[in-house]
């Protein structure tokens, strides 16, 4: 006897796109699937990766909780002094960490696994620059000799960082990178475009495929496992598009999506490999057709605070259980032009790529 019915008979809401994206309104579509993190205002979450984890760091200092900052800089610096040094811009001084590659990196130069080729940048006015964090020194070091003491501390507070958070949140953004061909090290920006010279023969382009971003983060997440068992994972994918491409022949476009689909599909790959390891899904909330473009702003790259508010009502409302206050939602549509500006403003975040094309 045939009867009328199917799986799709007893799914949830969620399970529907008219149901759960066309027909609320754009500020109560909630693309959650599981996410069963729990934070407390105690539980240290440290932060790294693209732009976008800024946005983050700043709603749970806002929201009450504990921002994790290991490298806070000297305490009679006052706090514009420390802003433009980067000091808690990140958990750690390392500025814009793009890739899967410069993650692990970080972590293997933390740790004394890898130490690069590359030392040390001398500038044209005698400055001399960090290849791996170059702008988060403003005018850059007076002497090799101060950089290396300025890195030694730096990755002492890495150490501390991975030794002692609770969570690590993680934005993915890029596969593009630029790598130096002695030994594989990885810089945040192409050398030449904020510090450095560039020479092909000593740098190359490389785009990153799933496996690549796949392996590189297993063996972070193995790593820092290994220095902190009971640490927990969120990794994102940062919404924000590439700048610029520079693989052959591409369109930045076709070049973002790419980069984007490979960075969701290893993310979705770590969470069901890792039971530690959460996926919160920032990228499909500010990207989805359902705000209408109204989550990007007129540069169709910046993110609004409007979608930004949305993303981290939504994380405090599945990470807490509702035991803080949700932020606000804010629409633009019902707020003077001016405040539009002045909240555009307010969110600005330091983002090296911009440097691309200035």
């Amino acid at each position: 006897m045939v009867t009328n019915t199917h799986p799709y008979k007893s799914l949830p809401d969620k399970a529907f796109w008219k149901r759960s994206v066309a027909a609320p309104a754009p500020s109560e579509v909630d693309p959650i699937g599981v996410f069963d993190l729990q934070i407390f205002p105690e539980t240290k979450v440290a932060t790294a990766g693209s732009c976008f984890a800024q946005h983050i760091a700043r709603h749970l200092r806002n929201s009450g909780f504990q921002y994790y900052v290991a490298e806070k800089g000297h305490p009679i610096l006052p706090p514009a002094v420390l802003e433009r040094h980067h000091y808690g811009t990140f958990s750690a001084r390392y500025g814009n960490i793009y890739t899967a590659r410069q993650l692990l990196q970080l972590f293997q130069r933390a740790y004394g696994r890898f130490q690069p080729v590359e030392d040390a940048w001398l500038e044209s006015d005698g400055s001399v620059l960090d290849p791996y964090r170059p702008t988060v020194q403003p005018g850059g070091y007076i002497s090799v000799a101060e950089m290396h003491a300025d890195r030694a501390q730096h990755l002492a507070a890495v150490r501390q960082m991975f030794e002692s958070l609770d969570v690590f949140v993680f934005t993915l953004g890029l596969t593009e990178c630029w790598r130096s061909l002695a030994d594989g090290a990885v810089f945040p920006l192409c050398p030449g475009v904020e510090g450095g010279q560039f020479d092909p023969e000593r740098y190359g382009f490389h785009n990153q495929d799933v496996a690549e971003v796949t392996v590189d983060m297993v063996e972070f997440i193995e790593g820092l496992r290994q220095v902190n068992p009971n640490a927990k994972i969120v990794l994102t994918v940062s919404p924000v598009p590439l700048m610029a491409t520079a693989d052959p022949g591409a369109h930045v476009l076709s070049a973002t999506s790419y980069s984007k689909s490979v960075l969701r599909v290893a993310a979705e790959a770590l969470r069901h490999k890792f039971a530690h390891v959460h996926y919160f899904p920032s990228y499909e909330i500010i990207t989805a057709s359902f705000s209408r473009g109204r989550y990007f702003a007129e540069d169709l790259r910046s993110v609004t605070e409007e979608g930004v508010s949305h993303v981290m009502r939504l994380f405090l409302r599945h990470a807490t259980g509702g035991a803080v206050e949700e932020v606000p939602s804010i629409k633009a549509t019902e707020v003077k032009d001016d405040y539009i500006a002045q909240a555009e403003a307010l969110v600005e975040v330091e983002c090296d790529e911009t440097a691309l094309d200035k």
